[in-house]
């Protein structure tokens, strides 16, 4: 029997439809990557442990080489309700989900994360064709978490945002400067 792909077994259903569907096939720009490769951290953001041991990289967010991680805030052992952030290619550092499912939600709405300096977002124009196999993502995650897609990410970042976004912010802060 193969190993799960992480021990969050959501990610491990996930990778399971991806491996079906193919990376970024059903969700725009989103694939996931080695569950735990802190590289992309150590590059471009800080190779202090105290920094790298609290965040778990699991997944490209776009096209462009932003990347999502768990956020170790706490010492839950249920590493799926650990909130999510974003780590932008072009830089920026944000919440963007409260957990790995409300990040499925976002997943759904099918559209490459916007992240910068200044702010992240979700944006997709009303002509803008869905992932080749959006409808089977949308249909997974309803059949597995009984969830529907975002109808308005800005809500969910801003809900994000509000609980956690500047606790986050300060945390860091100091590996950042």
């Amino acid at each position: 029997m193969n190993s799960p792909y992480s021990p969050v077994e959501e990610l491990n259903l996930l990778m399971g439809l991806q491996d079906r569907l193919g990376y970024e096939n059903y969700a725009d720009g989103f694939g996931l990557t080695d569950f735990g490769d802190i590289s992309g951290l150590v590059a471009g953001w800080s190779k202090d442990s105290e920094f790298t041991d609290r965040l778990i990289p699991f997944a490209q967010a776009n096209g462009s080489g932003s990347f999502y991680a768990l956020w170790r805030l706490d010492d839950r052992a249920d590493l799926a309700t650990l909130p999510v952030v974003v780590f932008g290619d072009e830089g920026g550092e944000y919440v963007v989900a409260r957990h790995v499912r409300e990040l499925f939600q976002l997943l759904g709405f099918d559209s490459e994360i916007r992240v910068d300096w200044e702010e992240v977002y979700f944006y997709r124009g009303e002509d803008e064709a869905h992932s080749d196999c959006h409808d089977e993502f949308v249909a997974w995650l309803d059949e597995n978490f009984g969830l529907s897609p975002a109808g308005d990410p800005a809500a969910v970042l801003a809900a994000a945002q509000a609980e956690l976004g500047e606790r986050f912010a300060d945390w860091a802060k100091p590996f950042l400067s």
